[in-house]
């Protein structure tokens, strides 16, 4: 069973918008709400790129030029984050990853695909 698991991707056209959500299936709810979580994207023949992480705490960091476009959020009640995409274009075409940081540790989602076309 997959711990990370990332939804919400899809078509979309440019303009549009999206929400992804990451369930952390398996984290016990008193662990998951001391996690560092993040959303990450890649291209290929590119690195992975931050798109925004969230703390604990709920202080939140964007990638470049993420912010004005994208907003996290996290749902501790039920284990999960969100990312808002607005205002898409075609440069956002990728797949989505979603990180948890736990103990110095990272662990990964399988990713969503996310396509920006007309």
């Amino acid at each position: 069973q997959l711990h990370l698991v990332e939804s919400g991707g899809g078509l979309v056209q440019p303009g549009g918008s999206l929400r992804l959500s990451c369930v952390a299936s398996r984290a016990i709810l008193s662990t998951f709400i001391q996690y560092t979580m993040a959303w990450y994207r890649q291209t290929p023949g590119k690195e992975r790129e931050l798109v925004a992480s969230i703390t604990s705490g709920g202080t939140t960091n964007y990638g470049d030029g993420m912010k004005d476009r994208f907003t996290i959020s996290r749902d501790n009640s039920r284990k999960t984050i969100r990312l808002q995409m607005n205002s898409l274009n075609p440069t956002d075409t990728a797949v989505y990853f979603c990180k948890e940081t736990s103990g110095g540790t990272d662990y990964w989602g399988q990713g969503t695909q996310v396509t920006v076309s007309s």
